[in-house]
This record gives C-alpha cells, structure tokens and sequence, in this order.
C-alpha cells in the first residue's frame, strides 16, 4: 500500500494550498487582495507548501506582478485553459499565454465547468495534457454530486473520471495534482467527513499507481476542496493521502486564507 510520503525538501511530498477565486473581484480588487495576502504570508509556509493564487484571467498579469515586485514565493494559477495551441477560438485562453503570465498551475474539469459547461472527460485529459506539455501543473477536479454521494457509489464515481481525466496524459514534465470536490460540498457549508475525503483520496492514489505507477502516484498531489475553512483543513491534512486544498470562497479574504496556509502548514509538520 502507499503511505503518506515524508517531507523532502524539494516539490515532492509538499503541500499545495490554491486559492480558486471563481469569477469573483475586479482588477483592482484582484491586485489589492492579492497584496493584502502577500503582506500576510510567512516565510516559513514556503518550507512546506506550495501557495497559488487562481485569479480571473483579466487579474493574472496584475497578481502576478504584485508577487514579482514583493519577491514572493507565492505562485499564480489559472481557472481554465484551451487545449489549442493558437487559432479561431474566440474567448479561449492558450496554455503559452498563460505561461506568458507566469501561471505554474491550472485548474481543469471543475465541476461548474463540467456541469453548466459540459465539458466531458476528454475535454479536461486533452487540456490537461496541454498543461504537461509545457511543464503546467494541471489541477484536475474530480467529484461526486449528491445522487451519487447517497447510493454509495462515490470512489467508483471518483475513480473513473480520473481515468477519463487523464486518460493518454504523460504526467511526468509538470506534475499533476487531483482535486476531490464533492460537488454537494461546493459553496453549500457542507464538508466531507475527513475518513471519507481519505477513502477517496487513497482510491484516487491507487488509480494513479495503476496508471502510472507507484513512484507517480507518490509524487502526484491530493488535494481536498469544497467549503475548506481555516477550522477543518488541518483535519483534511492529518488524513494519509491528502497532500493540500483547493480553497474556494475563503480565498477571497486575505485573513481566512492565510489562516487556512498557516493552520494546513502546521498540520503537515505535526
């Protein structure tokens, strides 16, 4: 069985703490939170997590110079990206602009994207695998909606789609992370129980060992999201096979995501 992986002091076995900001702040308020946040951040966090701001896509040159000017070790992500390298896709987003903009991470196939959006698996494996190409960490979302959640039926749920997710997807330039968002979790105030959010987690290990093989897997990052608090993430922490969170509504102030940074670092050291 994989067990959790000691601390190194390199990218593998860190912590990753990404703060989705949805469609949610102007490009001043973006930049402003994005300061007040610099301004908070501990230098000891960068010993132990990877910190990543996601802002909207009319905030990443403005969030990204406020890490720039303030030397941070904060990084910057994006909410999407297209699979297309260039062409006539209008309103999408290429993975080298954003590369342009110094973003190290991206989300695909999150729930809102795949549920009002349609987007299938292939879609979120073919952006993914854009993602890898050019050294991106891809952050794939995977979850269960509520129906699924009830008749028990979440780790096969979960399981498949990160199959389908990254099916074809070579996974060992950028890294990969995997967020499991139970989408009855979303915004709602409604948490998965830790020994649950664990099950799962370790489902989603196992699948990646069996595509992959174990020494990705142990590389690869767990992350659990849906209303992440700075009061329960140090529980989420604690469990084996989860290595961070991605953070929804308190990213958006300054004070509950350090909290969240500081409390999840504290836990990783315990």
């Amino acid at each position: 069985m994989l067990g959790r992986r000691p601390l190194p002091a390199n990218d593998d076995g860190r912590l990753l703490i990404a703060g989705n900001w949805k469609m949610n702040k102007t490009y001043t308020q973006a930049v402003n939170l994005a300061q007040e946040i610099s301004d908070r951040a501990r230098r000891e966090w960068a010993s132990v997590a990877d910190v990543v701001l996601i802002p909207p896509f009319t905030a990443l040159r403005g969030v990204s110079n406020v890490i720039a000017f303030d030397r941070s070790f904060l990084r910057v992500g994006a909410q999407d990206c297209s699979p297309h390298q260039q062409g006539a896709f209008t309103g999408q987003i290429s993975v080298d602009m954003l590369t342009d903009l110094d973003c190290a991470y991206c989300i695909v196939g999150h729930s809102e994207r795949r549920g009002l959006l349609g987007e299938t698996d292939a879609d979120v494996a073919a952006k993914a695998a854009a993602l890898e190409a050019a050294g991106v960490t891809p952050i794939v979302c995977v979850g269960e909606d509520r129906e699924v959640y009830d008749r028990g039926a979440t780790v096969e749920h979960v399981v498949a789609q990160v199959a389908g997710s990254l099916g074809g997807v070579d996974i060992s330039t950028g890294g990969i992370a995997v967020a499991y968002e139970p989408i009855w979790a979303i915004g709602t105030g409604l948490v998965a129980a830790p020994d649950h959010a664990q099950r799962v987690a370790r489902a989603i290990r196992e699948r990646l060992a069996s595509m992959y093989g174990d020494q990705q897997a142990r590389r690869a990052r767990v992350l659990y999201g849906g209303s992440v608090k700075p009061g329960n993430v140090a529980a989420f922490i604690a469990c084996p096979d989860i290595d961070g969170a991605l953070v929804g509504g308190a990213s958006l102030k300054a004070d509950d995501f350090c909290s969240i940074v500081t409390n999840a670092c504290d836990a990783a050291r315990a």
